[in-house]
């Protein structure tokens, strides 16, 4: 399972979204300007990439080699 590249894709997908996560979190809890601006669209970018990493998850688990 290591091999396959849909999978390596998926976990690069899951690691995007758990950056994203973690640059909305941090300017939340920093707040000030860069919060005011930037808060909303990082969570709206987090919903987008985690929708794509969800799909990418169920194509390796249906494409997957057994």
């Amino acid at each position: 399972m290591d091999e396959d590249p849909l999978f390596i894709i998926a976990s690069i997908a899951c690691i995007v979204v758990l950056a994203i996560l973690a640059l909305g979190i941090g300017s939340f809890a920093k707040g000030g300007e860069f919060s005011k601006k930037h808060s909303n669209r990082l969570m709206r970018y987090r919903i987008a990439a985690q929708f794509i990493a969800v799909l990418l998850i169920l194509a390796a688990v249906f494409f997957g080699k057994s």
